[in-house]
């Protein structure tokens, strides 16, 4: 099989244009970052590639904008963000990529970066169209995949565009990645807890079947618990749920059955009447109809605190409340504090994944100790599946 090929501390890079592909996908609130953790890690190395005299165009995308611009989505918070923590001129280019694109770069010099606006707002990126990811190449010498993150996406900035380069490897952050999953992976302790938050079922069924054969017990929390408790009889009020999913979670509960692996669901919850309301703790048979659930309960808490007391290694992607409000985030909290408590005393192993996940235990002030902290959500869940991802297949 072939290897990865990565970016080597030899490459020689001066004077030489680099299409950096990172993933500054980030929370905005009032088009502030309300979580800068992805951008910092991206630091050390675009200092690295400044101190060796590379010019730098910077490729990102920011939430779904479908092919067209929109302000609310713009990359302008992350241009500011790196203009007062980088040493250097950094500049922001919002205008189209094309033919005429790679001569308005000629004013770039060496140690300098352009940061693209947000690639999404051209539909040939979501479409991998043959095209727009010329258009990109056309832009640099050097193409580095930085971002993990993306990689599972068949995306122009992603995959397409190491057609036309000569050059294409996976930057440091991908391989820090890469290693410590693998590394996790090959060298995980049973018993094996799987915590696994979300919305939607349909879009992790795959993973949780994989999962199913290679761990004892699977956690469901966050929105996606909704479905599991309509399965099993429970009224849910008005909280999210998502259509035709009986059979799914039917097939999910019989293969765990098959390869006895224990599928737990909240015992309790918190709700409220609308999303920015305060919390109210309810046992799942006492759900009014005009409730939304939002968070997990404390006799819930206890369990999974229990079960991961008992596990020797913790896989952990998406919260298990809506975290955005403060009185929702208890769980979330909760579980993280466990976790890295038994991280701490050498007990467990643990691995976080996703965003969302991050973006929520950072809300609090606690320092938490986890063995690896993934900021991918999608990449690190269909890695774990044991599929090859699109953005790294074409870097063999």
């Amino acid at each position: 099989m072939s290897k990865i090929k990565y970016f080597s501390e030899n490459l020689k890079v001066q004077n030489k244009t680099i299409i950096l592909r990172l993933d500054f996908n980030v929370p905005l609130k009032e088009k502030k970052i309300q979580d800068t953790s992805r951008v910092l890690t991206s630091l050390p190395f675009l200092k690295d590639l400044i101190n060796k005299k590379a010019k730098i165009v910077i490729v990102s995308h920011l939430g779904r904008p479908n092919g067209k611009k929109n302000s609310e989505l713009s990359l302008a918070p992350i241009y500011k963000f790196l203009k007062e923590k980088l040493e250097t001129n950094v500049f922001f280019f919002m205008g189209d990529i094309n033919e005429e694109t790679k001569n308005k770069f000629a004013y770039l010099k060496e140690g300098e970066i352009i940061l693209l606006e947000n690639v999404r707002f051209f539909e040939g990126e979501n479409k991998n169209d043959d095209n727009f990811a010329k258009k990109l190449a056309s832009l640099g010498d050097i193409y580095i995949n930085d971002a993990f993150s993306c990689s599972h996406r068949e995306q122009a900035s992603i995959h397409k565009i190491t057609k036309y380069m000569k050059q294409s490897y996976a930057g440091p952050l991908v391989k820090k990645e890469i290693d410590a999953i693998n590394s996790i992976i090959q060298n995980k302790k049973k018993p094996v807890t799987c915590i696994i938050g979300g919305s939607k079922v349909s879009t992790k069924i795959n993973v949780i079947t994989n999962l199913i054969k290679n761990v004892d017990n699977i956690i469901i929390v966050g929105a996606m618990a909704n479905n599991f408790l309509t399965f099993n009889g429970f009224i849910v009020g008005k909280s999210l749920l998502e259509k035709d999913t009986k059979e799914i979670i039917g097939n999910i509960y019989a293969e765990a059955e098959k390869y006895n692996c224990n599928i737990f669901i909240p015992e309790d919850c918190s709700v409220s009447n609308d999303f920015d309301g305060s919390r109210k703790i309810k046992k799942l048979e006492s759900i009014g109809k005009e409730e939304i659930i939002l968070d997990i309960g404390p006799e819930t808490i206890k369990r999974i605190e229990s079960i991961i007391d008992k596990s020797k290694t913790v896989l952990w992607n998406g919260p298990a409340g809506y975290f955005e409000n403060k009185n929702f985030l208890t769980g979330t909290l909760a579980i993280a504090k466990k976790i890295s408590e038994s991280t701490s005393k050498n007990s467990l192993i643990s691995i976080l994944g996703g965003g969302d996940t991050i973006s929520a235990i950072n809300k609090s002030k606690d320092n938490f100790a986890f063995t690896h902290l993934s900021t991918a959500g999608g990449a690190f869940l269909e890695f774990l599946e044991g599929k090859d991802l699109p953005g790294l297949n074409v870097l063999k």
